[in-house]
C-alpha cells in the first residue's frame, strides 16, 4: 500500500477542514475525493467572510491554546499548525494579513469569496476530484478491508471503494449551510460514541416584559463588561426579542450553558459603567436632582440612558432608584438572567461531537482503523475570533498526516 497512486483516500465535507485535508493529502501524490451534500463547497466558510473573514488571532501562542475547551490534546496540532502557519498559508494562495484592534487576523480586503476561488483552484491543479449533492449514509469494510461508501445523489444510491476516509462533516450549527449533524446516527449505528451536540457561540433567552421586548429589539448594548465565572471581559452585544446575542455573550457560552445546565439559569454580572467606580457612581447620583426626572438625572450625571437605563428598569425594583448607593452597585453589577441557550441551528457553531477518547493520536477512530476526523465534529469548542477556524484546519491537517503515516505502515 505503499504506492501513492494505488492509495484511494476520500474526503467527506467541503469545510475549511476537508479543503486542509485534501490539500494536505494531494500534496503527497495521493489521488483524493471530496464528497459534499451540498451543490458547493466552502459554504459556511463564505458566510463566516460576512463582515469580514477573521482566520486566526495574534496572541501568544501558549494564550491562544488556552482559550480552548481541550487545550492538552489540541496544543500538539495548534504549535504544528497554528495562527503563523495559517498566516503563511494565506500568503501562500496570494492574500496578504492584517491584525485589526482587538488581535484578530484578517485578508486584506476582508473577503472570504476571492480565497476559497483561489483555495479551489490550487485543489483541483493538485488533482483533487469533488463530489457535491453526494449525501453519505453509511459505511461498511469489505473482506479484503476496502472501505465501502454508501451516498445518495440525484441519481440514486452510489458507492465508492477507498481504503482510507477522512470526516470533516462538521457539527450542527447552520444547517442549511450543510453542517446538519446527520452524521451523528451513522457513527452510533457503527459503533463510535458521540458527546450529544450543543449550541456554542449562541444567544440566550431572557424572559423580556413585553415592553421592552417591542421596544430595544435589536438594540447594541455597546461599552458594557460582563463577568461570570472569576472572568471579567469588556464588549457588547445585541438585545434581541427573545434575549441577547453577540461577541461578549459568545465568549461566556460554553460556561453559561453548562451553569444553566446544573441550576436551571445563569446569572451573569453586566456592568452599564465598566469605567466608572462604585464610589464615582456614588458621589454622581447623590446630587440633587432638583426638578429633573429621574432618566434625566441619570443620563446627566453617569450617562446612563436608552436600553442601559431600561435595562435597570426591568431587574430592579422600585425602590432601588431611591438609594444612590444600592443604585450604584446595580449598574456595576446588575444580575442578567438566561433562562437557556438559543437553538442549535442559530448557534455560530458546536460544542459535542467524537469525543478524542474514541480516537488515536493521529485522530483516527480507534473501532475503524483507516477512518480519521477532524474539525468541528470533533468534541471541542473555542469562542469566535479566529479560533474556530484555525482549530478547523490544524485538526484536518493532523488528521490527514495521520492516514500519511498509517498509510505507511499498513
Amino acid at each position: 500500500m505503499n504506492n501513492a497512486s494505488m492509495f484511494r483516500a476520500a474526503i467527506l465535507g467541503g469545510g475549511p477542514a476537508g479543503l486542509m485535508a485534501a490539500e494536505t493529502l494531494s500534496a503527497s501524490g495521493l489521488s483524493v475525493h471530496l464528497y459534499e451534500a451540498m451543490p458547493s463547497v466552502g459554504r459556511k466558510f463564505l458566510r463566516a467572510g460576512v463582515g469580514g473573514l477573521n482566520l486566526t488571532h495574534s496572541e501568544p501562542l501558549e494564550q491562544f491554546i488556552s482559550r480552548y475547551s481541550r487545550p492538552d490534546l489540541l496544543a500538539p496540532m495548534l504549535r504544528a499548525f497554528g495562527p503563523r502557519e495559517v498566516i503563511a498559508w494565506v500568503h501562500g494562495l496570494g492574500f496578504q494579513t492584517f491584525a485589526g484592534t482587538s488581535g484578530r487576523i484578517f485578508p486584506v480586503g476582508m473577503k472570504a469569496s476571492p480565497l476559497l476561488r483561489a483555495w479551489l483552484s490550487r485543489l483541483q491543479q493538485a488533482g483533487v476530484v469533488f463530489h457535491t449533492g453526494w449525501r453519505w449514509k453509511d459505511l461498511h469494510r469489505q473482506a479484503d478491508g476496502a472501505l465501502a461508501l454508501y451516498f445518495d445523489t440525484a441519481a440514486g444510491e452510489q458507492t465508492a471503494l477507498f481504503d482510507a476516509v477522512l470526516l470533516a462533516l462538521g457539527g450542527g450549527s447552520w444547517p442549511r449551510l450543510g453542517s446538519t449533524g446527520g452524521w451523528v446516527p451513522i457513527l452510533e449505528r457503527l459503533g463510535v460514541p458521540v458527546t450529544p451536540l450543543e449550541p456554542s457561540n449562541c444567544g440566550f433567552d431572557v424572559d423580556w416584559s413585553g415592553f421592552f421586548r417591542e421596544r430595544f429589539d435589536g438594540a447594541p448594548l455597546k461599552a458594557v463588561s460582563l463577568s461570570f465565572g472569576g472572568i471579567r471581559r469588556q464588549g457588547e452585544f445585541i438585545i434581541t426579542r427573545e434575549g441577547v446575542e453577540g461577541s461578549l455573550i459568545y465568549w461566556f457560552s460554553a460556561a453559561l450553558r453548562e451553569e444553566i445546565k446544573r441550576n436551571g439559569i445563569a446569572r451573569p454580572l453586566l456592568d452599564l459603567a465598566p469605567d466608572w467606580s462604585v464610589e464615582k457612581l456614588t458621589q454622581r447620583l447623590c446630587r440633587p436632582r432638583g426638578s429633573r426626572s429621574l432618566a434625566s438625572h441619570l443620563q446627566k450625571t453617569v450617562g446612563i440612558a436608552g436600553v442601559k437605563l431600561a435595562l435597570l428598569r426591568e431587574f430592579l425594583p422600585r425602590e432601588v432608584f431611591d438609594s444612590p448607593e444600592r443604585l450604584a452597585a446595580a449598574i456595576k453589577a446588575l444580575p442578567l438572567p438566561l433562562l437557556r441557550p438559543r437553538p442549535l441551528a442559530e448557534a455560530i457553531s458546536s460544542a459535542g461531537g467524537v469525543p478524542f477518547e474514541a480516537l488515536d493520536a493521529r485522530l483516527m477512530l480507534k473501532a475503524w482503523p483507516g477512518v480519521f476526523c477532524a474539525g468541528e465534529m470533533l468534541d471541542w469548542e473555542a469562542p469566535t475570533g479566529g479560533y474556530l477556524l484555525t482549530a478547523c484546519l490544524s485538526t484536518a491537517r493532523w488528521a490527514a498526516q495521520g492516514m500519511l503515516a498509517w498509510r505507511k505502515m499498513e
